[in-house]
């Protein structure tokens, strides 16, 4: 049994066997290929076949498949409940605090359904750090209900239990930098829908809003102007010098009614909308100049948190001495923008206005939604920022007694 020794070197006279080896891979890949065929004629029979690869929920295959399932906890013992994260909330958990349901369907697919459930009280929790000024954007347009009373004349605002004011939740935040800053009032909106729409449209946020209470859809536009950004004041009308020849409107504050009327009309003007820092007079010279008639209505908004801005347009006005009296925010406007209702001489009060805000450090001032006046100080203002103003709401240049 040796081999030809004429044969080529490396080379064996005598054919060998085939080895174990390629017997053994031969036998695989034939044990594949059955393979392969069975599975394709099962996937062909589920398909064809009326009830499928129908498993049984009940059979021992499923339950043996569900108790692999590593996400599936016991009952917690405390709580009673089932499902992942019964109990505590443990880091890293994807489905903690919910319950998970698997149903097995006809077609064997599985459907997993997750539920809330309750705490334990050891997971997380949202910490109250205390008042903040300003209001989270997304819920700008939702009022406090602790910042609300109910009145029989709607409901009021009013300082919450914790001494947080309407005026610093609904305020438009600011950068606290000290720099040259001026607040814009523009008012009479609600009395005009389509002056209402262009206001909020055309003029940024930082510009503070003022709504007539004599306005219509007054809560709906409330709420588009806080989506906007804008911080919002209510105009109360307050008799005027000359009433009646002129006329501010209904639910007016007049120096005859007495104490008690005034205040129910006063209420009935706070109930209109929500979601304001303040108010401001609307006309109200002679109202403004009454010590009697006006100190029972600013020591009421002092005790709702309220800040008052006075129009400047009265120099015979007691609000700032009243307001002192009883702890009101309080402001004056340094101009009216649009006394003279063109462009160009709106444009140079503007540039009037910075100048007082430079050498004071601060100003406002104040106008009406006429499309002239929007215009204007929609283009105004971007100049202004570019020279470095800032361009804040009415309640960061309001004097607070809580800030002395």
């Amino acid at each position: 049994m040796g081999t030809d020794l004429n044969a080529p070197l490396g080379q064996n006279r005598r054919a060998k066997p085939a080895s174990k080896g390629n017997s053994r891979r031969l036998l695989g890949f034939s044990f594949a290929a059955l393979c392969i065929a069975a599975v394709i004629g099962l996937s062909a029979w589920s398909i064809l076949s009326p009830d499928g690869l129908r498993r049984d929920p009940a059979s021992p295959v499923a339950t043996a498949d569900k108790a692999k399932r590593p996400d599936d906890k016991a009952p917690n013992a405390a709580s009673g409940q089932t499902g992942v994260g019964s109990g505590t909330m443990t880091p890293g958990t994807a489905y903690s605090g919910a319950d998970v349901e698997r149903t097995l369907t006809d077609d064997g697919s599985t459907v997993t359904t997750f539920s809330p459930r309750s705490r334990d009280g050891k997971g997380p929790a949202l910490i109250n750090v205390g008042p903040i000024r300003g209001q989270d954007p997304r819920m700008a347009a939702m009022p406090n209900d602790d910042l609300l009373e109910d009145s029989a004349a709607g409901r009021l605002p009013i300082t919450g239990p914790d001494g947080l004011r309407p005026m610093d939740q609904y305020a438009r935040p600011w950068s606290g930098a000290r720099g040259t800053r001026i607040a814009l009032v523009v008012g009479g909106l609600g009395l005009s829908q389509t002056g209402t729409q262009k206001a909020i449209r055309d003029l940024p946020g930082e510009v503070t809003l003022g709504f007539a209470t004599a306005g219509n859809s007054l809560q709906r536009w409330m709420q588009e102007a806080r989506r906007s950004g804008h911080e919002i004041l209510l105009q109360l009308p307050m008799e005027p010098f000359d009433y009646p020849a002129n006329d501010p409107g209904p639910n007016a504050l007049r120096v005859g009614l007495g104490e008690k009327k005034n205040l129910a009309e006063l209420h009935r003007n706070l109930a209109e909308i929500t979601n304001y820092t303040g108010v401001m007079n609307y006309l109200g010279g002679r109202f403004l100049s009454d010590a009697d008639a006006l100190e029972p209505v600013m020591r009421d908004l002092g005790k709702r948190g309220l800040l008052f801005l006075d129009d400047g347009t009265s120099a015979q006005s007691l609000s700032g001495k009243l307001a002192g009296a009883f702890d009101v925010p309080h402001g004056f406007a340094d101009l009216t923008l649009d006394t003279e209702l063109s462009r160009n001489a709106i444009l140079k009060k503007l540039d009037e206005l910075e100048r007082i805000a430079r050498r004071n450090g601060a100003a406002i001032g104040v106008a009406s939604a006429f499309d002239e006046s929007v215009g204007a100080i929609a283009t105004w203002i971007g100049e202004a920022q570019g020279r470095g103003i800032e361009i804040v709401g009415v309640s960061a240049l309001v004097k607070d007694p809580q800030q002395n």
